[in-house]
Protein backbone atom coordinates (compact mmCIF):
# COMPACT_ATOMS: atom_id res chain seq x y z
CA UNK A 1 0.00 0.00 0.00
CA UNK A 2 1.37 3.50 -0.84
CA UNK A 3 0.49 5.44 2.27
CA UNK A 4 2.52 2.92 4.52
CA UNK A 5 5.59 3.07 1.78
CA UNK A 6 5.61 7.33 2.09
CA UNK A 7 5.07 6.89 6.10
CA UNK A 8 8.13 4.84 6.47
CA UNK A 9 10.17 7.50 3.79
CA UNK A 10 8.70 9.93 5.93
CA UNK A 11 10.04 8.69 9.13
CA UNK A 12 13.38 7.48 8.08
CA UNK A 13 14.37 10.82 6.13
CA UNK A 14 12.27 13.11 8.91
CA UNK A 15 10.62 15.03 6.08
CA UNK A 16 7.30 16.81 6.79
CA UNK A 17 4.16 15.42 4.58
CA UNK A 18 3.79 18.61 2.88
CA UNK A 19 7.37 18.50 1.87
CA UNK A 20 6.97 15.50 0.69
CA UNK A 21 3.64 16.25 -1.09
CA UNK A 22 5.39 19.12 -2.67
CA UNK A 23 8.36 17.72 -4.06
CA UNK A 24 6.95 14.13 -5.39
CA UNK A 25 3.12 14.99 -6.50
CA UNK A 26 3.70 18.68 -6.59
CA UNK A 27 0.37 19.26 -4.08
CA UNK A 28 1.52 19.46 -0.34
CA UNK A 29 -1.95 17.87 0.63
CA UNK A 30 -0.94 14.75 -0.99
CA UNK A 31 -0.40 12.56 2.05
CA UNK A 32 -3.31 14.30 4.00
CA UNK A 33 -5.22 13.01 1.58
CA UNK A 34 -4.34 9.79 0.92
CA UNK A 35 -4.19 9.36 4.84
CA UNK A 36 -8.18 10.08 4.34
CA UNK A 37 -8.29 7.63 1.97
CA UNK A 38 -7.60 9.29 -1.53
CA UNK A 39 -7.18 6.58 -3.78
CA UNK A 40 -3.92 7.52 -6.38
CA UNK A 41 -3.96 6.70 -9.94
CA UNK A 42 -1.86 3.94 -10.99
CA UNK A 43 0.22 6.46 -13.14
CA UNK A 44 0.76 8.66 -9.85
CA UNK A 45 1.68 5.87 -8.06
CA UNK A 46 4.60 4.90 -10.10
CA UNK A 47 5.64 8.61 -9.92
CA UNK A 48 5.37 8.65 -6.64
CA UNK A 49 7.46 5.41 -6.11
CA UNK A 50 9.63 6.49 -8.57
CA UNK A 51 10.53 9.59 -6.22
CA UNK A 52 11.09 7.66 -3.74
CA UNK A 53 13.30 5.15 -5.22
CA UNK A 54 15.47 8.15 -6.96
CA UNK A 55 15.67 10.21 -3.91
CA UNK A 56 16.85 7.47 -1.46
CA UNK A 57 19.58 6.54 -4.61
CA UNK A 58 20.98 10.01 -4.40
CA UNK A 59 21.12 10.41 -0.87
CA UNK A 60 22.90 6.75 -0.84
CA UNK A 61 25.56 8.61 -3.78
CA UNK A 62 25.69 11.74 -1.73
CA UNK A 63 26.79 9.53 1.79
CA UNK A 64 28.91 7.46 -0.05
CA UNK A 65 30.71 11.13 -1.33
CA UNK A 66 31.14 12.14 1.96
CA UNK A 67 32.80 9.15 2.93
CA UNK A 68 35.29 9.19 0.36
CA UNK A 69 35.76 13.40 0.92
CA UNK A 70 36.61 12.52 4.55
CA UNK A 71 38.94 9.73 4.01
CA UNK A 72 40.89 11.42 1.35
Amino acid sequence: MLIRTIETFLRQHEMAATKFGRLAAHDPRFVLDLRLGREPRERTEQRIRGFIAGFEAARAIALAQQEVAHVG
